[in-house]
């Protein structure tokens, strides 16, 4: 995935690892058994206005996290795609895969390496990267979602032309005006979005890994944020919702942030309290709300069905990235 983000446990645990940090709050587990019926009626009368509101709308969201690791999560958000598809939104789906490309990598005796949240990709590593993230991954959500009575199709950057990409050149933050080898991270250089309307026009899901090509047919591994964040753009898509480990962006005392503007970004920025795996999030969901995209959300993939409480409820969830 993108050159998945290094882990900065103190600011957002990304999907560069699958341990959580012990001193994150555990997220407990609802059984709707629990909930009387008239409350689900209630639940189902507050969510109308937003049905109607996002209908027909482009929904993009940065699946990562627990919600790609705990099979109740996976489940659990595999049907709350396809509602939002059956109720008539249009949601788009990248995935991220840091664990599991972690995990293949010790196989082949290999340890994941990052620089400044990007992963460093040798040849072997890119092979890895390929097949881990548009065969098991990309293969296993597709096959979650068609299992519950979605149409999910999977694509990486090759089909249909759908991400051109060419070698990332990184800053070197300590020698000014040079840059560093990270081997074949990819940055983009555009998107061809005629793919991804084929199949929203034909009722299908599209499932996204984010895997570049260059002119010629090299891969490259790209930040999943940074893909997300871009093929928002391109479709002018109502959310772009980014799925985490934690409640949102936290301050430097751990607290939530349940809104920032571009200002609060750059200093957060400038004082080290977004770093790492969180710096190509955050400057994605910023890029994209600067560039059209309604509203931008940080949420915690933890919780159930957080990203129906994201869409359909007026609950203030997460984090909201605004342009100004």
């Amino acid at each position: 995935m993108s050159s998945q983000p290094e882990e900065n446990p103190a600011i957002l645990p990304t999907e560069t690892s699958s341990e959580m940090p012990s001193d994150l709050p555990v997220v407990s587990e609802i059984t709707t058994d629990l909930i009387p019926a008239a409350t689900k009626a209630e639940i189902l009368a507050e969510a109308l206005p937003y049905i109607r509101k996002f209908h027909g709308k482009t929904i993009v969201v940065k699946y990562g996290g627990n919600a790609m690791t705990e099979e109740r999560l996976k489940h659990g958000f595999a049907r709350d795609v396809i509602l939002l598809k059956l109720v008539g939104m249009n949601p788009v789906v990248v995935h991220g895969g840091g664990p599991q490309i972690d995990s293949a990598l010790k196989k082949i005796g290999k340890q994941g390496t990052f620089v400044q949240g990007m992963r460093i990709t040798d040849e072997e590593t890119m092979e890895v990267v390929e097949w881990v993230l548009g065969g098991e991954v990309q293969q296993d959500i597709v096959m979650l979602i068609n299992h519950y009575g979605g149409q999910a199709v999977g694509l990486t950057g090759k089909d249909g032309g759908l991400i051109r990409a060419r070698r990332y050149e990184m800053p070197d933050r300590e020698n000014p005006g040079k840059f560093l080898d990270i081997g074949f991270v990819g940055e983009i250089d555009a998107i061809n979005p005629a793919v991804v309307k084929a199949l929203q026009d034909d009722a299908f899901i599209p499932i996204i890994s984010p895997i570049g090509f260059g002119s010629d047919g090299q891969a490259y591994n790209i930040n999943a944020d940074v893909v997300a964040g871009k093929i928002a753009e391109i479709l002018k898509a109502e959310k772009l919702i980014m799925m985490t480990n934690i409640p949102g962006v936290l301050d430097k005392e751990g607290k939530l942030v349940t809104d920032l503007s571009a200002r609060e970004i750059d200093e957060m920025f400038a004082d080290g309290t977004i770093s790492g795996g969180m710096l190509p999030k955050i400057s994605s969901a910023l890029d994209a709300a600067k560039s059209g995209v309604n509203t931008v959300h940080i949420i915690d993939g933890r919780i159930e069905h957080s990203l129906l409480l994201e869409v359909l409820t007026e609950q203030a969830f997460g984090t909201m990235i605004r342009s100004h």
